[in-house]
C-alpha cells in the first residue's frame, strides 16, 4: 500500500479525502480488487470494519453500494473508469433511477493513463454517466481539487461519478484556492475577453499554458476549470459566450458527449458563438507515454492555441 504523494495525481486526492472521513461512521468504502490503484486502500487500512472488498465483481459492487445507501450509509465505491462501465446497467437501474446517493469513482480515466493501451483508456465514461438522470459528473484537475470535491460529496444528496487519473500533473490549485471549489460551479483561473478556454481534468494545465502563449501573441483568454460536467455551470458558460464571443473546450475524453458536447449544447441554446473542441477525435487511444499520446492526438497547449485562433477568426 502506498501513501498519498506530494504530487498532483487526482487519485491521491480521492484517497486523502476518504482518509479524512475515517471517523465518520456513516461513510463506507467499497472496492473491486483495485483499492491500491484507486487509493481507497488508505481508508481500508485504517478502518477495515467500514470497507467492503468485493473482488472483480463491479456489477455486484454497484448494487451492494445501493443497498448500503438505502440503509443510511454514505458509500464511496471505486475501480478503474473502464471497469465502472461493466456495472452500467446496475448504476442506471439500481442507483440513478431510484436517485440513491452512491458516489462512484473511476480511476485511470482517459488516454493520460498511457501505456495500459486503448482497452484500458476510458474515453467515453463522462459521456455515459452524463446521460443518466440524477447523476452528478465530476472530473477534477489535480489531487487538491479531487480531495476537496470528494469531501463535498459527503453531504451530496444525489448519486455521483468522479473520474480521477493515475499520473501526476502540476497542481493548478493551492491549499487556499481549492477551498473556493463548489460542485456545479466552474472556477475561473484567468480572465480575458478575446476567447474562453473551458477545460477539465489534466487538460487544465494545457489550457493555462495555452493562455500564456496566446497572451504573448496579444490574445487574452479566460481559462475556466469546469470540474463539474453535470450539472454544467450554464450561467458561467453563457457569461463567457457574451464576454468573449468564442470558446475552446479541452478534455481528455472523446469530444462526443463529454465537456465539449455539454458546452456546445448549452451555447447553442443560449448565446451561439464559435466553438472549437480539443479532445479525442472519435477514435481509440494507443499505448504510449502520457505526453506522447497528448501530442499524437492533438491535445497539447499548442493545439489549444491553434483552436483558439480558429475560434477567434470565426467571430
Amino acid at each position: 500500500m502506498s501513501a498519498p504523494s506530494s504530487g498532483g495525481a487526482s487519485r491521491d486526492g480521492y484517497g486523502a479525502a476518504l482518509l479524512e472521513m475515517v471517523d465518520d461512521d456513516k461513510v463506507v468504502v467499497l472496492e473491486a480488487d483495485l483499492g491500491k490503484s484507486t487509493k481507497s486502500c488508505l481508508f481500508r487500512n485504517e478502518k477495515p470494519s467500514h470497507t467492503v472488498s468485493l473482488g472483480i465483481a463491479e456489477q455486484n459492487m454497484m448494487l451492494v453500494a445501493a443497498g448500503m445507501a438505502s440503509s443510511g450509509y454514505v458509500p464511496f465505491a471505486s475501480t478503474f473508469a473502464i471497469f465502472t462501465e461493466r456495472g452500467f446497467e446496475q448504476v442506471r437501474n439500481g442507483i440513478a433511477r431510484p436517485n440513491i446517493a452512491v458516489h462512484l469513482c473511476g480511476s485511470h480515466g482517459g488516454i493520460h493513463t498511457g501505456t495500459d493501451g486503448s482497452s484500458a483508456q476510458s474515453i467515453e465514461d463522462l459521456a455515459i454517466y452524463r446521460t443518466l438522470p440524477n447523476m452528478t459528473v465530476i472530473h477534477p484537475s489535480d489531487d487538491l481539487a479531487a480531495r476537496a470535491l470528494t469531501l463535498s460529496l459527503r453531504h451530496h444528496t444525489q448519486p455521483s461519478y468522479m473520474r480521477t487519473v493515475r499520473n501526476k500533473v502540476p497542481r493548478t490549485y493551492t491549499e487556499e484556492s481549492v477551498t473556493e471549489l463548489k460542485i456545479g460551479q466552474g472556477h475561473i483561473h484567468r480572465k480575458g475577453n478575446d476567447v474562453a478556454i473551458i477545460a477539465c481534468g489534466v487538460m487544465l494545465n494545457e489550457a493555462i499554458e495555452a493562455a500564456d502563449i496566446l497572451s504573448s501573441e496579444g490574445i487574452e483568454a479566460s481559462v475556466v476549470d469546469m470540474h463539474t460536467i453535470k450539472p454544467l455551470d450554464e450561467h458561467l458558460v453563457e457569461q463567457l459566450s457574451q464576454e468573449c464571443g468564442a470558446i475552446v473546450t479541452a478534455e481528455d475524453h472523446s469530444i462526443i458527449g463529454g465537456l465539449g458536447g455539454a458546452v456546445a449544447e448549452c451555447v447553442v441554446s443560449t448565446t451561439p458563438v464559435p466553438i472549437e473542441r480539443i479532445g479525442v477525435q472519435d477514435r481509440f487511444g494507443e499505448s504510449g507515454g502520457s505526453d506522447e499520446l497528448l501530442q499524437l492526438l492533438g491535445m497539447k497547449a499548442v493545439d489549444i492555441v491553434s483552436a483558439a485562433h480558429r475560434a477567434v477568426a470565426r467571430k
